[in-house]
Formats: structure tokens, C-alpha cells, sequence
């Protein structure tokens, strides 16, 4: 997943090469952007912020993250995308 922090929007989308990419408004310096991303995701998949974890990438824009909510939900949302 790749993350673009400082934009006007907060957005979750396939970018053209089909990666998963989120534009978060918050910026990147000292963590904020972690912290914000992590906030958004927990609210678009419906679920605690706990739930929410950035497991590689804390200082680049390429992450992994793990998102412990039901198929569902995440289905849901993906879908939402197409």
C-alpha cells in the first residue's frame, strides 16, 4: 500500500498500476501522518483504532498494514472501489 500524506483529501483508491493507495491530509513529520493513517482506516473499516496496525514502512510512503475487522467489512469496502 502506498501512502501519500500532506494531500487536500483523505481517499482510499487503486492508483493505475492497480496498487492500493491513500491520500491522507495530515503531514509527514514526526509520526503524524502514522497516527492520522491509522485513525482513517480504523473509521472506514468501522472499527477500534487497536485494530489498526502498521506492521513495515513507519518512515516510507510503501506500508504494511493489518487490519483486524470482519471479511465483510473489508469486503465491503474494497468493493466499494472497483
Amino acid at each position: 500500500m502506498k501512502v501519500k500524506p500532506g494531500s487536500k483529501v483523505d481517499q482510499l483508491f487503486y492508483d493505475a498500476a492497480g496498487q492500493l493507495t491513500i491520500k491522507i491530509k495530515a503531514p509527514a513529520q514526526d509520526g503524524k501522518a502514522n497516527v492520522y493513517l491509522v485513525e482513517f482506516l480504523a473509521k472506514l473499516f468501522g472499527t477500534a483504532r487497536s485494530n489498526v496496525t502498521i506492521m513495515a514502512g513507519f518512515t516510507n510512503a510503501h506500508k504494511r498494514i493489518e487490519v483486524d475487522t470482519n471479511d465483510e467489512k473489508l469486503r465491503a469496502v474494497l468493493d466499494s472501489l472497483m
